[in-house]
């Protein structure tokens, strides 16, 4: 028999790990829900669909799968740096040089923490609420993790005095890596330029801030920092084309560093990490007058549904305040209790009837940092809006209507107690 025990022979971290979950873990899509969990695109990819048929051509061109894909993409890299060098931050520009691209931004996530922390010894820096995957990355690679909170809503800003001072102690010499999200995830909050950059400036700490920039084409123009990365050699940002692109099955992401950082990820990666196809997909997407002309489109339709949203929830009967930002493709709002605060208990109970009895999936995120009794909502399309709110009036009636049926029970049987 073998001596084989996964219990002592894998890593105590990994045994440890629980699998990242989202809403479809719980909720099956059989073809007929409404998806607004996961903080997709709902009107799909940056395509022109009279593409979609060609079967050659410089823009969708399949063919040549059976050698392996450029190792270095410098092509593709070059219309990310296009994308990006709006000079609203610097005068400095962007060039391949300063870029990784990998498989979503969660490759770049993970191949930072495996470049700059020792395991068992180094920690990062988060400040939730944020993104779930930088604390499970961290387990994965034995990397320990220092919290941080944001200051509370509605803004979710970075508590910058706080940072600093832990960055400035004695633990804070085995933070290597802060990772921040903007727009975050789950507040829809843009941080502040000025408070990245005296994180950045802090004058003791040797370590490197990534800012995972995976919801930034639904904010502003100019909001993306990555043409900072010419002027800080301690910054790196992520981002993705899975959100505002719409192509979360390619699984392409890209995280822009100084040159040396960037040499770093490069030399750590698989050697034909970005397949051809995704690579092919994603410079079409990245063409101004082809994919990027289409994401824009579809970007401005989502903002107008998000405008219907932030008009129409606060005039639904249990729908408390929205907390957080307006500057992503989902938004935070309380679910109140019948005394009209917010409250999980409640809000856990809508979210599961929404799905299971609605066909409507969003996202329950009451047990994270500062969003007690709060359900993120992704934006879909006009019709999928009209489903949810239609949903969410009726369930929420329901909810709010069991739950005081079953307070007056309560006091009734306390009454008969006390009378007998």
């Amino acid at each position: 028999m073998s001596a084989f025990n996964l219990e002592t022979c894998a890593r105590p971290n990994i045994l440890a790990l629980e699998p990242y979950r989202c809403a479809r873990d719980d909720y099956k899509d059989d073809g007929t829900n409404i998806l607004l969990d996961a903080n997709e695109n709902a009107y799909g990819p940056a395509i022109n669909p009279n593409d979609v048929s060609r079967t050659s051509g410089p823009s969708l061109d399949f063919l040549g799968l059976h050698r392996y894909p450029d190792p270095h993409q410098h092509d593709l890299k070059q219309l990310l740096c296009n994308l990006r060098n709006t000079h609203a931050h610097t005068p400095k520009t962007l060039t391949p040089e300063h870029l990784f691209v990998g498989v979503g931004s969660d490759e770049a996530i993970d191949a930072l923490l495996r470049c700059f922390c020792v395991p068992g010894r180094d920690r990062i820096l988060v400040c939730p609420p944020t993104y779930g995957m930088y604390s499970v990355s961290a387990q994965v690679n034995d990397v320990g993790l220092v919290k941080v909170p944001l200051l509370p809503a509605p803004d979710f800003q970075l508590d910058v005095d706080a940072i600093s001072r832990t960055l400035s102690s004695e633990d804070g010499k085995t933070v290597k890596l802060v990772y921040l999200c903007s727009p975050g995830n789950p507040t829809g909050s843009l941080l502040s330029k000025s408070s990245v950059q005296q994180i950045l400036a802090h004058p003791t700490w040797n370590g490197v801030v990534v800012l995972d920039e995976a919801y930034i084409d639904f904010a502003h123009p100019d909001a993306s920092l990555a043409e900072l990365v010419t002027e800080h050699p301690n910054l790196v940002v992520c981002q993705t084309l899975s959100k505002a692109f719409g192509m979360a099955g390619i699984r392409l992401g890209a995280a822009f560093a100084s040159p040396p950082v960037a040499r770093l990820l490069n030399a750590l990666k698989a050697p034909y990490n970005v397949s051809s196809p995704t690579a092919v997909i994603a410079s079409y997407a990245l063409d101004p007058e082809k994919g990027l002309k289409v994401m824009r489109e579809k970007v401005a339709r989502i903002a107008a549904q998000r405008d219907r949203l932030l008009e129409e929830l606060p005039k639904v009967p249990g729908v408390g305040r929205l907390r957080g930002g307006k500057e992503s493709n989902f938004l935070l709002y309380e679910i109140l209790d019948r005394d009209g605060k917010p409250d999980n208990v409640t809000a856990l109970a809508v979210y599961e009837r929404l799905a299971e009895e609605k066909g409507v999936v969003v996202r329950f995120r009451g047990r994270e940092h500062g969003c007690e009794g709060c359900l993120r909502i992704t934006v879909g399309t006009e019709e999928e809006v009209t489903r949810f709110l239609e949903a969410l009036r009726r369930t929420l009636g329901e909810v709010r209507g069991a739950a005081a049926k079953e307070n007056e029970e309560r006091r009734e049987v306390a009454a008969s107690g006390i009378v007998g």
